[in-house]
This record gives structure tokens, C-alpha cells and sequence, in this order.
């Protein structure tokens, strides 16, 4: 078994060598999304824009939801690495993939019988329905993918290895583009051609994964590790709030989108632009949540508690210096930015307006969300990922949707005040977190 183990040597370099082949992967697994957005804007009006933008919007909660899922085997095998118990590695994979086979085939039927359900709530623009149909109805058939990549990765990641699952993403993330290109401009196909390459690049993403786990890590699949109830427990009893923490931040996301599908494609348009954007962004803050909750999961295991702790503080310190450069830059350059995802004629100078004011606000909030990220992982580490789906419940219900909901009603002409509901919400988020941090602090001390 070739697992890393980071209980031992300089912490920042650990984390770093950990953290960049994983934002690597995350990058290319979100340019998926973004190549579909800015490839079907450059053949389509709005309306394709709009389903694409919505479509990807869904398909990226479930991805982060099934993510969390996933973070539940990820810690319970950082654990047993950094204890040394290799039975319950093995254990660990062989029951995480049973349980994501079968939460992958009931999600898959579940989102195809109620897909029109979901475009009616979701309140997406009458003209961009069958285009959002569509794109839906295909990645929905492809769910299985994206549980495997998501399972795989989880596994490694666990296993202290980052840099085979950038390797895989990376391929796919070529196929996509190809794919993309022929799909939606000589086909014609629109926003059901981008959704049908986002589906057979993963596709061929879980196909390299599985292959190279079974070659480097293939003790994890033998015949000494069992799938047992006990396992399964611990997964989920990590897995199940953390999920549900990524579902509601989704869902505040997309109620904030209907919100904004509700006053027009344009502004339909200019906030579903402005949310890839984001997405984008918080790839760092998103690789800090899983290098803290990997390397704190080990240093648990190990009771190296005072590296976990070191983890933490170094996470929070590279997530607000991220997040302040990145704010910084979206001052002047937002309007440049949301000007590269819609075509020329298409009422761009509307679109472009409202999308370079709700990413100004917007932008402060990865300097505050990827505090609260790093906090998330960390807690999941030590089993209280509870804590995570506390202050993120609390700070969308008092703050990201009736916040985005007031600026809409209150000021309709313009998207600065929507922008500045997530980051209001997850500057709560930072207060409650430090709060529990030190209500749980022998938790972390002598555990």
C-alpha cells in the first residue's frame, strides 16, 4: 500500500504538497462547467446561456453534495493511515464503494423522474425551459459518473495521494473541450451537446481512476478488507452533515438564482455567469477544506493534535490572503471578466453591467468563506462536522437568502447590494465557528 503519511516533517510544505495537485484537479473538473458556458456563449443567444448557467449551477450542488458524502471516507481512511491500521483502510474503501453504488442509482432515478419538477421550481426563464430540459435530463443520466470520480478521489485523497486523480482529470478535461466544440458548434446541439461532453469525459475520468487505484493502492481492494456496518457508520456519520451543510450553501445558492430568473433573462443571465465565476473561485478555499480535514484527520489518528491545530491556522492564513488579492482584482477587472461568457448583440452591455456589479460584492466573500471552509474541514476531522452544518444552517437562514431577497425587492436596479448576501452570511459563519472552536477545544487538545 502506498499511502503518504503527514504526521511527520514541515507542516506548510505537507499542505502544499497536498493542496496543489488537488486544486489542479479541481480546476480542470470545474472548467467542465465553465468551457460549457463560455463555448455555448459563443454559438447561442441568452436563452442557451441561461439553461446552461442554471443546468450547471444543479449539477454543480449535487456534485459538492455527493462531495461531502465523500469526505466521510476520506477522513475515516486518513485516520486509520495515521494510525497505522491497514485492515481498516481496506475496509474503509471496500465499504465506501458499496455505499456510493447504491446512493448513486437512486440519485440517478430519483433526478430523472422528477426533472420537470425541478426546471418549474428552479423558475428558470420560459425561453431557456427546453434548453435547460435537456441539459438536465442528460447530466442527471450521468450521476453515476460523477458519485465514482467524486468516490475514487475521496479514496485517494484519503490515502494522502492528490496527484494520480489530476492526471485522470486532466485527460477528461481535454475530452471536454473537444467534445464541446464539435457538439455545440458544427452539430449545432446547444446546451444538450455541452451536457453530453461534460457526461463522457467524467465518464472516461472513472474509467483511468479506478484503473490506476487498482494499480497503485490495489491492497485496499483485496480480499482482507470487508464491507461492514461499522464502517458504514462512521462514513456517514461524517459524510451525512457535511452534505447537508454543502446542500443548503447550494441551495441558498440557487434560491438567490431563482430570485434572479424571476426579474428577467438578463439578470438571469449576468448572475448565472457571475456564480460560474465564483465557483471558479473558491477552488482554493475548496482545497483548503479537504487538505485540512485530510492532513487533521491523520494528525488525529496519529494524536498529533498540536499539528492539527498548526493545520488549521496555516489553511485559514492562505485562504485570507487568497481571498483579499482576489477581491482586490475583481474591482476593476469584473466587468472584463463577466464580458468573456456572452456573445456580441445579445444585449451584452446589459448583461455585462449587472454581472460586473454583483461580482464586485460577491468577490469579498472568498476571503470569509474560505475561513469557515478550512474551520469545516478541520471539525470533520475530528468528528464534529455537525459543528459545519450548525453555522452554515444559521448564516443562510438569517442572512444569504433573506438578504438576497430583500436587495431584490429593495433595490431592483441594481445587483451591489445581492452581491453582498454571502459574504455577510459567511462573515457569520467565521464568528460562529471561532466560537465553536473554543467551546470544543479539548475536543482537539487531548482526544
Amino acid at each position: 500500500m502506498q499511502e503518504r503519511n503527514f504526521t511527520q516533517g514541515n507542516i506548510l510544505k505537507g499542505m502544499l504538497a497536498f493542496s496543489i495537485p488537488y486544486l489542479i484537479t479541481c480546476f480542470l473538473q470545474t472548467f467542465y462547467g465553465m468551457a460549457d458556458l463560455f463555448i455555448v456563449g459563443q454559438f447561442n443567444g441568452p436563452a442557451q446561456v441561461s439553461a446552461v448557467s442554471v443546468g450547471s449551477q444543479l449539477m454543480h450542488m449535487l456534485t459538492v453534495v455527493i462531495a461531502g458524502f465523500a469526505m466521510g471516507s476520506t477522513v475515516l481512511i486518513g485516520r486509520c493511515v495515521g494510525s497505522g491500521n491497514r485492515r481498516g483502510v481496506s475496509n474503509a474503501v471496500r465499504t465506501t464503494l458499496a455505499v456510493f453504488a447504491v446512493l448513486s442509482a437512486v440519485l440517478t432515478a430519483v433526478l430523472l423522474v422528477f426533472s420537470r419538477q425541478i426546471i418549474q421550481l428552479l423558475k428558470v426563464p420560459e425561453e431557456a425551459v427546453p434548453a435547460a430540459e435537456a441539459y438536465m435530463r442528460i447530466c442527471f443520466a450521468g450521476v453515476v459518473f460523477i458519485t465514482a470520480y467524486n468516490v475514487v478521489s475521496a479514496i485517494f485523497r484519503g490515502l494522502g495521494d492528490t496527484r494520480r486523480p489530476m492526471y485522470y482529470v486532466a485527460a477528461a478535461g481535454i475530452i471536454n473541450v473537444g467534445l464541446d466544440w464539435l457538439l455545440v458548434g458544427p452539430f449545432g446541439m446547444g446546451a444538450a451537446g455541452a451536457a453530453a461532453a461534460t457526461v463522457a469525459s467524467q465518464g472516461i475520468s472513472v474509467v483511468i481512476g479506478l484503473a490506476a487505484l487498482k494499480k497503485t493502492h490495489g491492497e485496499v481492494l483485496g480480499k482482507s478488507g470487508r464491507i461492514n456496518g461499522e464502517a458504514a457508520g462512521k462514513i456517514l456519520g461524517t459524510g451525512v452533515p457535511i452534505a447537508l451543510q454543502e446542500g443548503l450553501i447550494q441551495v441558498s445558492f440557487l434560491v438567490i438564482t431563482m430570485i434572479a430568473n424571476s426579474r428577467g433573462v438578463e439578470v438571469s443571465a449576468a448572475v448565472g455567469i457571475v456564480e460560474k465565476v465564483i465557483s471558479f473561485l473558491f477552488l482554493v478555499p475548496g482545497a483548503m477544506l479537504s487538505t485540512v480535514s485530510a492532513l487533521s484527520a491523520q494528525n488525529a489518528g496519529a494524536g498529533r493534535h498540536e499539528r492539527s491545530r498548526a493545520v488549521l491556522r496555516y489553511g485559514c492564513m492562505i485562504c485570507a490572503c487568497f481571498g483579499t488579492v482576489i477581491f482586490v482584482l475583481c474591482q476593476p477587472l469584473a466587468p472584463r471578466i463577466v464580458s468573456l461568457f456572452v456573445r456580441q448583440g445579445d444585449n451584452i452591455n446589459t448583461v455585462v453591467r449587472l454581472g460586473g456589479q454583483y461580482l464586485r460584492t460577491y468577490s469579498v466573500d472568498c476571503i470569509f468563506a474560505g475561513i469557515h471552509f478550512c474551520f469545516s474541514g478541520f471539525f470533520s476531522a475530528y468528528g464534529k462536522s455537525g459543528y459545519s452544518f450548525l453555522h452554515n444552517i444559521i448564516s443562510i437562514l438569517t442572512l444569504r437568502i433573506p438578504g438576497a431577497w430583500a436587495a431584490a425587492v429593495y433595490f431592483p436596479a441594481t445587483l451591489y447590494p445581492m452581491g453582498l448576501a454571502a459574504p455577510l452570511g459567511s462573515l457569520l459563519s467565521v464568528a460562529i465557528c471561532i466560537a465553536l472552536y473554543r467551546i470544543g477545544r479539548k475536543t482537539w487538545s487531548l482526544t
